[in-house]
């Protein structure tokens, strides 16, 4: 992250700001994710800007409620002739009752009260009737991300900011809502309106209707300028935003290593810089999209004069336009430029909007994690055998980050890994985890290919105790209960019994039923982990994978936590992840691994026999760097 601080900040043209790959900041990893850090290889997906294409896809979600859509469009079109029926009705009264001084004035105004009142209740109704929709449509949309996001495969999460993935979640599908609830009314309001008033104009008086029509050219082109502008500074506001969200992620997750190292200034300075990015973008979006108003008032103000000027004039001179005529078309000329104006600034609303639909729809794009095979079936019970039978793997094209692995572990059996970093140790768990697939090479348990196991029945045999053990927010029963939800009350008690826990949970003040902030925020580490091995030890699994378990842990909540996860390997196939050698020397089998291959294996006793890598760790009394 500091790297980036130490070059020049140059404010971005509006039109160019940043890729959304620049700057991006390696977001915190929690419990399984840890697993997927070196999935860094690919880039993602590019997809074309494709305004058309987004809009489509929104529309099959608002199709769903057709009953309702259609409802609405009855009464916009209900709404918009009755905006064209008032006008035209204060026109006749004046020709009739002021200039021809007819009788029945009384009776024609109640006439044209109605008309405006029935207009504003078919608005408010289109209106409400349109929140409904946009309200459900968002919900389907947020609700179809969500269940998304959680078929996607580690890899995925390993390789972006959480921040910016919560950005679409929230402001982006925010922004779809807000446009929704207004622009899809307004821009076919606007669209009807105008065929309307153009056809009443044409049959009133086709000379002043071409009058009114010298303007448009003159809005036509303000429009494409300020348009083709903005759009791109839209997008760029999005973006922009969305790494801003990754980078407060960041740096509150990362809160206590930025204040050990007192790299306070150095964060705010950065976040000003990602900060005035923000108000870049938008204050040239806005300042630009603000010309449309003033351009539209303007160019009205222009055909009002022409009108009244000319139509003036004709009825003067006695020809077929009357002063009722005129008002008419004054005031359909004030509607005409209406229109225009709404759909030019719904036109930006709906730009931003799609700009954050297509971030939305990038993700619903992304390749879920792959279907179980048709062969594969439901795993009830294992012995818990494992077999790696040369198993190669790349997180890259061109490189092997584990190179023709083969060992075998026997059911009860626990077996240590050991090597330096960035040997593979971890990425054999998620091999066997299935958050990867080999590249070549197969791994078996009780003799059987995992690829013929449905995942979620392989992941119920094995559980897992991180060297970060993520706890989410609510109660600490409800913690444990997460390794087997239908556990009763007494069944979480023996599990933290078992797991050394039930002491310090018994001295707090809610006990059990105390309420744990996100990530476990106001316990201590040691008693963190010892949760988790509580939620280990409920879900009784077949099959146990420690990573540095006991790392930064004081040596009393160790010796805590080593009684614990002695109980909790008893009678299974256990899967250590060591870098210290004291943590591992009763394993029954010791796998050495140094630059993603096997060079040694056996007891701690065969293995420091031997003379290799090993024993000169244990000689050298060594600790492997994390």
């Amino acid at each position: 992250m500091l790297d980036k601080l130490k070059e020049p900040f140059r404010y971005p043209r509006p039109e160019a700001a940043a890729s959304p790959g620049d700057s991006l900041h390696k977001s915190t990893q929690h419990g399984l994710g840890r697993m997927a850090e070196r999935a860094g290889g690919g880039k993602p997906k590019q997809r074309a800007k494709d305004a058309a294409g987004t809009l489509k896809r929104i529309w099959r979600y608002l199709i769903q409620y057709r009953a309702k859509l259609f409802a609405v469009m009855a009464m916009v079109l209900l709404s918009t002739g009755l905006a064209l029926l008032g006008p035209y009705l204060i026109g006749t009264a004046i020709d009739r009752f002021i200039v021809e001084r007819d009788s029945g004035m009384l009776l024609f105004l109640v006439a044209i009260a109605a008309v405006y009142s029935l207009q504003a209740l078919t608005t408010w109704l289109q209106s409400i009737w349109m929140i409904v929709i946009a309200q459900r449509t968002v919900l389907s949309l947020r609700t179809e991300l969500f269940n998304h996001l959680q078929r996607l495969p580690i890899p995925y999460f390993a390789k972006r900011q959480h921040g910016e993935t919560m950005s679409r979640m929230t402001n982006d599908i925010e922004n779809v809502s807000a446009t929704l609830n207004s622009s899809v009314i307004s821009v076919f309001s606007s669209v009807l309106l105008l065929v309307g008033i153009i056809s009443v104009m044409l049959s009133l008086s086709p000379l002043l209707t071409l009058l009114t029509f010298l303007v448009v050219p003159l809005m036509a082109l303000g429009m494409r300028w300020i348009t083709r502008r903005t759009s791109r500074m839209f997008r760029a506001q999005q973006r922009n935003l969305g790494e801003l969200n990754g980078y407060v992620e960041e740096t509150l997750s990362g809160q206590r290593i930025i204040k050990a190292f007192s790299q306070e200034d150095r964060v705010i300075r950065e976040f000003r810089q990602r900060n005035e990015r923000i108000r870049l973008s938008g204050f040239w979006a806005q300042v630009i999209s603000g010309f449309i108003p003033k351009l539209m008032s303007g160019l009205n103000n222009l055909s009002f004069a022409i009108i009244a000027g000319i139509g003036g004039m004709l009825a003067l001179k006695g020809g077929a336009i009357t002063v009722g005529v005129i008002v008419i078309f004054a005031e359909y000329s004030r509607q005409f430029t209406r229109p225009l104006n709404d759909l030019a600034n719904q036109w930006n609303t709906m730009l931003s909007a799609v700009a954050g639909a297509e971030r939305v729809f990038q993700v619903l794009d992304e390749e879920v994690e792959s279907s179980d095979e048709s062969r594969a079936k439901e795993v009830r019970s294992v012995e818990g055998k494992v077999t790696f039978r040369d198993v190669s793997f790349s997180y890259e094209a061109d490189g092997n980050t584990l190179k023709h692995v083969s060992f075998t572990a026997a059911p009860g059996e626990t077996v240590a890994f050991v090597g330096p970093t960035g040997a593979g140790k971890t990425t054999l768990i998620s091999l066997l985890s299935r958050f990867y697939e080999p590249t070549s090479g197969a791994i078996e348990i009780d003799d059987r290919d995992i690829r013929t196991m449905m995942r979620a029945s392989l992941r119920s045999q094995m559980a897992f105790v991180l060297q970060d053990p993520f706890l989410f927010e609510g109660t600490i029963a409800d913690n444990i209960r997460y390794g087997k939800l239908d556990a009763t009350m007494e069944e979480v008690k023996e599990a933290a019994k078992l797991a050394n826990a039930h002491g310090f949970i018994s001295r707090m003040r809610g006990g059990y039923n105390t309420r744990l902030k996100g990530d476990g925020a106001g316990i201590s580490q040691g008693q963190k982990q010892l949760l988790a091995i509580a939620r280990a030890i409920l879900a009784n699994p077949s099959i146990l994978v420690l990573d540095e378990a006991t790392s930064s842990i004081d040596t009393v909540t160790e010796i805590k936590i080593q009684e614990a996860l002695q109980r909790l390997m008893e009678g299974r196939t256990s899967f250590i992840i060591a870098h210290r050698l004291n943590t591992i020397q009763q394993a029954d089998q010791i796998v050495v691994l140094q630059n993603g291959a096997v060079t040694e294996k056996g007891s701690h006793e065969e293995l420091t026999a031997k003379g290799g890598f090993y024993s000169g760790l244990v000689q050298g009394q060594y600790v492997l760097e994390p």
